[in-house]
């Protein structure tokens, strides 16, 4: 099997299964209770809790208490846009649907920030809008939400200069409230994300983008900014998220922390398999369109997403499987959603272009092989489909 879809989750790493294998064994022992408890064995629980929270914090550039742990990231972007509730948010047009949906149940009013064919954030336009909308009303609480990198295209957006934008309309408007919020998922472990360099104020991610367990994510949350429980009922998390915390997965997440720390660098060599593979399906499918076809253009290294014009998405993924080669035709998280991507229709407008798009994402484990392997595969799958296309097809530019 070719698995060409780590954006949407990695496997598990087996020294992250070592370190929770450890955990279950001492509460098979009875060594091991619940992290709220006063005893001995509650006290074990709150250890390696702590021990968690101060890796994952350092994977960031974080202090321990400003880390919390939840469910994945779609429960921290939750937690966050519920924090603004009743607020003007600002949110990017192509931010995964664990913002942009609360974001609009929550913001009033909630504005989508445009993007260009690149997938970037359109900064004037943003820049507009929050001043129009400070003028009118100077002491706002308001929030920017902005993705680090985008998970079906892996586009970077200019989180430094959104920080430096936000950071003038703070010296412009003293009595504003401005906060700043970032989804890392995609970008952590592949690319250095630390929270002090970036300005921000909240930032979300989740253990199993770097090979940690399903089932735990991360939410840090600047020292002093504002917050609104989401989940309530109890004291853990600092009285931030109610629930008995789960040492074991928190073990998890923190021995993958541990490790994406070095990773980075090493996606370097991805980044050169990534673009081997865009360079070759341009030479042998002349019609497919690279989506952030500039490699000059900041993108992850891992992630490559083209549109095959003819060749509906799903039918390519379903194709390649039966090959024993595992795409996505986007975010996994809408899969059985038969509407175009909304970040491809943000950045072309065209729903032939989304609806045929396929996304390849490497992680540390592909090879070259395993990219020939499906160089080989790929264009007769495209040609047989293209063939049964009512679609007048012409050669991309």
């Amino acid at each position: 099997m070719v698995y060409l879809d780590a954006s949407a989750t990695n496997p598990l790493l087996p020294e992250v299964r070592d370190a929770m294998l450890e955990v279950m064994d001492l509460s098979v022992k009875g060594e091991l209770g619940n992290p709220s408890s006063l005893h001995s064995t509650g006290s074990r629980g709150r250890d390696l809790l702590a021990a968690a929270r101060e890796s994952v914090a350092e994977l960031i550039g974080a202090s321990s208490e400003e880390i919390l742990f939840t469910s994945g990231g779609s429960e921290s972007n939750n937690t966050v846009l519920h924090t603004f509730t009743g607020c003007p948010l600002f949110v990017s047009a192509i931010e995964h649907p664990s913002v942009l949906e609360p974001a609009k149940l929550y913001g009033s009013p909630c504005w989508e920030i445009p993007v260009d064919r690149q997938g970037i954030i359109n900064l004037s336009a943003l820049e507009t809008q929050l001043r129009r909308t400070l003028k009118h009303s100077p002491q706002e609480r308001l929030l920017v939400s902005v993705m680090t990198a985008n998970n079906e295209t892996g586009s970077l957006q200019p989180l430094a200069a959104l920080s430096a934008l936000l950071q003038t309309l703070r010296a412009d408007f003293p009595k504003a409230q401005l906060f700043f919020h970032t989804d890392a998922t995609q970008a952590i472990g592949k690319i250095p994300v630390n929270v002090q360099k970036l300005g921000v104020d909240y930032l979300t991610f989740s253990s199993h983008k770097l090979g940690g367990p399903v089932g735990i994510g991360a939410l840090y949350v600047r020292q002093g900014s504002p917050f609104k429980p989401l989940i309530l009922g109890g004291a853990q998390e600092g009285k931030r998220r109610a629930g008995t915390s789960n040492a074991v997965l928190a073990t998890g997440f923190a021995t993958a922390a541990k490790i994406a720390k070095t990773t980075p660098a090493k996606y370097q060599k991805i980044a050169e398999l990534r673009d081997y593979l865009a360079s070759e399906i341009k030479k042998r499918i002349k019609t497919a369109t690279l989506v952030c076809g500039d490699r000059k253009q900041l993108v992850l290294p891992n992630i490559l997403n083209v549109s095959f014009p003819g060749a509906e998405g799903e039918s390519t993924q379903l194709y390649l499987d039966l090959a024993g080669i595992e795409v996505s035709t986007g975010s996994a998280c809408a899969s059985g959603d038969i509407r175009p991507s909304h970040v491809l229709m943000a950045m072309f407008g065209d729903a032939e272009v989304a609806h045929n798009s396929v996304r390849f994402s490497l992680n540390l484990k592909t090879k070259k092989q395993d990219i020939d392997y499906l160089l080989k595969t790929l264009p007769p799958i495209i040609e047989r489909l293209q063939k049964l296309s009512t679609i007048n097809l012409k050669e991309s530019v």
